[in-house]
């Protein structure tokens, strides 16, 4: 099984060291958000030169706060630091709350506004030459190529279609088993069969499985007030973030991971999220199981 990790830790030493204990377990990934380390490009360029095989990737860039030129020589310039391959770059247009309300930009037209962004970021990754119109009007001379895969946070039907247009597929996410197979897997097949889907879920390994969905409950409730989320719980068939989570004792757990793979999901990105008094207890256990899940 491809099983990927959130990449968190309060300093970027943390977070290279987990890069390199996640390599040591045999993960094959590791994710990390926009947030993470004040900017992640920086902790993966560090974490990729202290490992030699692991994926490291984001989930995801926002896409609003930086033209889409400088993000294709950004994810160069961490290439050429990691000295090897292994750099995924993921995008995504994040939110009305933290672009518009907070950062003052518009956020009138995600859906164009992403797939004008990722026709010119790709086509720059290419080294293409670039003349294109739309909200990013380049023109500019044909450059060297980078080998970097590109995943869109994709949870509709038109960034669907541009993630199988243009980039290597999705990481999604609060998109369930059942999101993944009868939504995500579809669209995109419909138009590019067999691009990559990330799924991304909260997971908690504990026998008591309703508190285990009220801690989820409390710890990404914001997650069930943002639009594109809750779409994308809705097309599951969740109530809220607590039901799309993954959570249970390790039998039911692994059942889940596993129906999540039948579904369509090419890799499992977990955020193990603590439940009961003992937090490092509780994700120890859980980091067990995907540990022995890896191994298999």
């Amino acid at each position: 099984m491809r099983i990927g990790l959130t990449g968190a830790g309060s300093t970027v030493d943390r977070m290279v060291d987990l890069a390199k204990q996640a390599e040591a377990d045999g993960f094959s990934s590791l994710w990390y958000a926009s947030a993470v380390g004040g900017d992640p490009l920086v902790t993966i360029a560090l974490a990729g030169r202290a490992t030699t095989s692991i994926e490291l990737g984001t989930a995801v860039l926002q896409t609003y706060t930086c033209h889409p030129v400088l993000q294709a020589r950004r994810a160069a310039s961490v290439v050429q630091a990691m000295g090897r391959p292994g750099f995924t770059l993921g995008i995504g247009p994040s939110h009305k709350p933290p672009i518009e309300d907070m950062l003052g930009i518009p956020y009138d037209t995600p859906g164009r506004h992403t797939e004008d962004y990722t026709r010119v970021l790709t086509a720059a990754l290419r080294g293409e030459r670039i003349k294109a119109d739309g909200e990013y009007p380049v023109n500019l001379p044909a450059g060297e190529p980078v080998e970097v895969p590109v995943l869109i946070s994709a949870l509709a039907p038109r960034l669907l279609r541009v993630a199988a247009e243009h980039t290597d597929g999705t990481v999604l996410w609060m998109g369930n088993a059942r999101a993944v197979e009868v939504h995500v897997r579809p669209l995109l097949d419909k138009t590019a069969p067999g691009k990559r889907i990330v799924a991304g879920l909260p997971i908690a390994v504990h026998d008591d499985v309703a508190e285990a969905r009220s801690a989820a409950a409390q710890l990404f409730a914001m997650y069930g007030t943002l639009p594109n989320y809750r779409r994308i719980l809705d097309v599951g068939g969740a109530a809220g973030p607590a039901e799309a989570a993954i959570v249970g004792d390790e039998s039911s757990v692994a059942k889940q991971i596993t129906a999540l793979f039948d579904a369509g999901a090419d890799d499992f990105w977990a955020a193990p999220f603590p439940v009961g008094d003992d937090r490092g207890a509780s994700r120890a256990r859980t980091h067990a199981l995907l540990k022995e899940l890896v191994a298999r």
